[in-house]
């Protein structure tokens, strides 16, 4: 007869990657938050204060970038809700691969750094229809729990073209 080997009598639930688990709550109050900040991009841009909007955009892809190359627990919003948020909830039911949600950052990024680049070269457009795009996937993450680019990452790894982190054994 063994003894359990973890003493803690109520343990976190854990993910099924090398890497722990996220409260799948944290990426839709960061989609929140980028939701807000791109309607008031859209807005600044409809209403032609175009370098205001161009420095808000260039501030919501550093933030995806941040989330793209340090991870979605180092994001300011995830950092944010662990700090501020979590403490006020009950511990979540299941966790969540970081994975997906720190690819869809990156696909924030490609989005949000392609009109800003068109934006660059003259394509005025850019700007709104990038902010529109972004603004969308934002609220149907924040809203509904739906992640566009989490399903971009999934479809890839089932088509063989990603590879998902090693399984911890």
């Amino acid at each position: 007869m063994s003894e359990n080997p973890n003493p803690n009598p109520n343990p976190q639930p854990s993910a099924p990657t090398a890497h722990p688990g996220i409260d799948p709550r944290s990426p839709r109050f960061g989609a929140g938050i980028t939701a807000l900040l791109l309607l008031v991009d859209i807005f600044l841009a409809l209403i032609g204060a175009t370098i205001a909007a161009a420095l808000l955009l260039l501030v919501i892809a550093l933030l995806f970038a941040w989330g793209a190359f340090a991870g979605v627990r180092r994001h300011p919003c995830g950092v944010l809700y662990r700090v501020a948020v979590r403490p006020r909830l009950q511990a979540p039911t299941e966790l969540e691969d970081p994975a997906p949600p720190t690819f869809a950052q990156g696909v924030g990024l490609v989005v949000t750094g392609l009109g800003l680049l068109l934006l660059a070269v003259g394509v005025m457009a850019a700007l709104p229809i990038a902010a529109a795009l972004a603004f969308v996937a934002a609220f149907l993450n924040a809203v509904f729990g739906y992640c566009l680019g989490c399903q971009i990452y999934l479809l890839l790894v089932r088509a063989g073209v990603i590879r998902r982190p090693a399984v911890a054994a």
